[in-house]
């Protein structure tokens, strides 16, 4: 008789243990379904960011890559063809600045071209860079295209008006080349005396 209610008391202690183990069965079951829907869901944001981060690349590589090819062809009868390109290295983006010619590309345009192309380059690219947020109106530049050759200075000036009326943008440039400022909407001479520069007229 004692060996039965022994056995019996060893019997709801199964259960009870069982009842207790069930239950953390089902929490842990709980945790792991929660675990795995935010995880999915994570997921799903991750790919969701990765898009959008593309897809601004993309928009980026276009504007920029399109402004500069444009400057360029604006100048040169025999342009390069300019490309942002957004890589992957060591896990982090970096950007390549590539310029093509005649199926040729390399990412230093002033060992390759020269200075003139690569004054009408870095030109573009500040503008580019400038057209993408437009924090002020007004760009201030002082001796740009001075590496440019003597014949092609005209259409640089070309190209600033161009870039000026589509963007919006505008230029107070200091030159000392009159081909450069020959498109400008208004021109004020100085004079340099002593080191000391005042507007033509003033000092008369």
């Amino acid at each position: 008789m004692q060996e039965l209610k022994s056995a019996r008391v060893a019997l709801e202690q199964l259960k009870a243990r069982k009842r207790i183990l069930s239950e953390r069965h089902r929490s842990v079951t709980e945790s792991l379904t929660e675990a795995q829907t935010q995880y999915d869901k994570l997921l799903l944001l991750r790919v969701a960011v990765q898009d959008v981060a593309k897809a601004t690349q993309q928009n980026l590589e276009y504007h920029i890559s399109s402004l500069v090819s444009t400057a360029l062809t604006s100048v040169f009868d025999d342009p390069y063809e300019f490309q942002l390109r957004f890589v992957e290295r060591r896990g982090k983006t970096e950007a390549d600045l590539i310029f093509t010619k005649n199926e040729q590309e390399t990412d230093n345009i002033l060992f390759s071209a020269g200075g003139g192309v690569a004054d009408v380059a870095s030109f573009a690219l500040r503008v580019a860079v400038w057209s993408l947020k437009k924090t002020r109106p007004v760009l201030v530049l002082d001796e740009t295209f001075k590496f440019l050759s003597a014949g092609l200075q005209h259409k640089a000036s070309g190209m600033l008006k161009m870039l000026t009326e589509k963007l919006g943008l505008q230029i107070i440039l200091v030159s000392h080349i009159p081909d450069i400022i020959s498109k400008a909407d208004k021109v004020f001479p100085f004079t340099n005396k002593n080191g000391i520069a005042a507007l033509k007229g003033d000092d008369e």
